[in-house]
């Protein structure tokens, strides 16, 4: 992930928010229901950057957890542990991946629904 990245321009009619441009990059929406987590994991090869699209969710990046809302921003660095979970209410986040992008390329160091 450039480290311009991301950032925001303003125009006459407004503004526009960009995530990255001319690299290589998998974006994704994570859609987490209330109450549910994704695994606390961590990835060797690729650096993750999340925007929180709504609701407010518990993020864990590393040591630090904190309760983010709607517009929030996080990245995660490769082989930091990272988890979002949705509290009370459903959460959608966008996240962009930079690297060597494998959907099965996480180790899960802890898991909800009993996967390895």
């Amino acid at each position: 992930m450039k480290e311009n990245f991301p950032f925001t321009e303003k125009r006459p009619w407004g503004e526009f928010r960009q995530f990255t441009a001319g690299e290589p990059s998998t974006v994704k929406i994570l859609y987490l229901k209330a109450g549910e987590s994704l695994s606390l994991q961590k990835h060797a090869k690729r650096t993750e950057f999340w925007h929180i699209l709504s609701g407010r969710a518990e993020i864990t990046v590393g040591e630090k957890i904190e309760e983010l809302n709607s517009g929030s921003e996080v990245v995660i660095e490769p082989f930091v542990e990272h988890r979002a979970r949705a509290t009370n209410e459903d959460v959608k986040i966008l996240e962009v991946s930079f690297g060597e992008f494998a959907e099965h390329d996480e180790v899960r160091l802890a898991d909800y629904y009993g996967r390895k």
